[in-house]
């Protein structure tokens, strides 16, 4: 992995990684990478109970008096204990949040040993994802354990511990919370005069001449908040995400005011040398740069929360997401893949499982919303993907949409429907059928899945929906899925597709390239005039009813 800041959204001078070597219950292994990925050096059977262990001394620069210092953890799958020079410091549970701690009292001149004890059952309790200790088609390697970077930072005694932002059109809402109960913070955005706001309260701050953030033209505006010695940077852009009504007699999407297209790709977020990380941050931006190049403007993170530097990446580029919550709970192959497949779309909205992991699951998807609150590549949030899990429906809806409701919500994604939501969805394979819109946006939010095998001679078993040996067949296929299904559905009020998939998962050979990102399993050419013919057909829909677009 790079050394970039691992939260791009409140950044500070004082960062200390600690990745790199580890010991894992006596054998060394490489951090942040968890021991089931090659990256990561683990040569043993990965055990439920691991017990991390890593010496450190601080740099000079961290030991002035009256300063803390703050020990950060990316995510600890799935549950964590930290101790530091045998002394507790925090416990944690769930395999996605970032998590940290003022580590001040406890450190100690000179070495200090850090030690985390992670717990990883796949308890299906917290949130899981795609896991399974049997991985198998659709279901991939799990992670365990320490799988994103763990750092620190040099804070002074008051410090700003967190930026909430929200943007619109013409003006950002910044609340800057500090550990102090009271006290002015110096807002400096650029190009802009320095602004003086109160700890704690929400101030709107108009920006003249503004510069509205969109997929062709993603622009930031990048600032500073000083708060007595601490001095952070962060960023912020001016977007809306909106259902407009009364195109064609319903509802459409609408970024910044206007009908929006959504062309996208499934993407797991897996990687053959490191699973849950790439092994290089670049990754990210090459996979955002070869999606956009196909002519894409929308990624669906399935079912995974990504590190923070990939939702900078996509603020920076230019890539909506549509971010799924993370399933827990139980899956059942025949009850929610099977008969929904061949037509059984409905069963009651509820699903045994336990107060606990109910709960844990709402907490988490509050916890995701905070997360991501201030990225704007973050347009809509699936909260059920296809009833795994699935349960209260409406309520959740509620629940978050009251939270945030400057994003949309996808109740559901697939099947199971006649809950409240914000956007309709279908899933289909196996098949090209034309959809209709009726009270709401529409969207076929997984499709396709044609599987194209570039390994001579490949002896493994595969998964994917419909198989073809060439970029020509894969394409011809994709092509004839958008003549018969997408193009006479857009004529409908469909509102946008996601393709299954950007890139293949281990024995998953659906995508548009190889798990490794070598390969361009498509025609790059026939797919971008394809976009543009999908983009074409929907501003004829939109234009024709309302001229006065532009």
């Amino acid at each position: 992995m790079s050394k970039a800041y691992p939260r791009p959204l409140m950044k500070r001078d004082s960062y200390y990684p600690l990745d790199g070597e580890w010991s894992l219950n006596g054998q060394p292994i490489q951090v942040p990478y968890p021991p089931q990925a090659p990256l990561s050096g683990w040569k043993c059977e990965v055990p439920e109970q691991l017990t991390y262990q890593k010496a450190f001394e601080l740099p000079e620069s961290f030991l002035q008096d009256g300063c803390h210092v703050l020990l950060h953890f990316g995510a600890v799958d799935q549950t964590a204990q930290v101790y530091l020079n045998d002394r507790f410091v925090c416990a944690h549970e769930g395999g996605y949040l970032p998590f940290e701690a003022d580590i001040t009292p406890l450190l100690r001149p000179g070495s200090n040993e850090l030690r985390v004890k992670a717990e990883d059952r796949l308890s299906h309790i917290y949130p899981y994802g795609k896991q399974t200790k049997r991985p198998h088609g659709m279901w991939y390697t799990p992670v365990s354990g320490i799988w994103q970077s763990v750092w620190l930072e040099q804070v002074p005694e008051q410090y700003v511990t967190n930026l909430r932002i929200s943007a619109d059109l013409d003006s950002v809402t910044l609340t800057v919370e500090t550990n102090t109960a009271s006290g002015e913070a110096k807002v400096l955005i650029d190009g802009l005069d320095a602004k003086t706001v109160t700890v704690g309260e929400a101030v709107r701050i108009p920006i003249p001449d503004p510069q509205l953030w969109n997929p062709a033209s993603p622009h930031l505006y990048h600032f500073a908040v000083q708060f007595g010695q601490d001095r952070v940077t962060s960023y912020f852009a001016l977007r809306t995400v909106s259902v407009m009504n009364d195109v064609h007699g319903g509802p459409v999407i609408a970024l910044n005011g206007q009908p929006v297209f959504l062309n996208g790709l499934l993407d797991q977020g897996y990687h053959p040398d490191g699973l849950f990380l790439p092994g290089d941050e670049e990754t990210y931006e090459r996979d955002i740069l070869h999606a956009k190049s196909l002519g894409y403007n929308t990624l669906r993170k399935h079912i995974k929360v990504e590190p923070e530097t990939f939702y900078e990446a996509c603020d920076r580029l230019g890539m909506l997401v549509i971010q799924d919550m993370v399933n827990a709970g139980p899956y059942h192959y025949v009850i929610d893949t099977v008969l929904p497949n061949l037509g059984f779309k409905r069963r009651p909205d509820f699903v045994p499982g336990g107060r606990k992991r109910k709960a844990f699951f709402e907490a988490h998807c509050r916890g995701i919303q905070d997360h991501l609150a201030g990225h704007p590549c973050v347009i809509a949030y699936t909260i059920f993907n296809e009833g795994w899990g699935q349960y209260d429906t409406s309520r959740i809806y509620r629940m978050l949409k009251r939270r945030d409701p400057s994003r949309l919500y996808l109740s559901y994604s697939g099947w199971f429907k006649g809950y409240e939501t914000d956007i309709d969805t279908e899933h289909i394979y196996f098949r090209n059928e034309v959809l209709v819109r009726h009270d709401r946006p529409l969207l076929l939010t997984e499709c396709g899945g044609y599987t194209y095998d570039v390994r001579p001679d490949n002896q493994q078993e595969t998964y994917g929906y419909g198989k073809t040996s060439s970029p020509a067949e894969l394409t011809d296929c994709i092509e004839t899925l958008f003549r018969e299904m997408v193009l006479p559905s857009i004529a409908k009020g469909l509102n946008g597709v996601i393709y299954t998939q950007l890139t293949d998962v281990e024995n998953e050979i659906n995508g548009l390239y190889t798990y490794d990102r070598q390969v361009c399993k498509v025609i790059p050419e026939r797919m971008s005039a394809l976009a543009r013919e999908a983009q074409d057909a929907f501003d004829r829909f939109v234009h024709d009813q309302m001229p006065e677009v532009q």
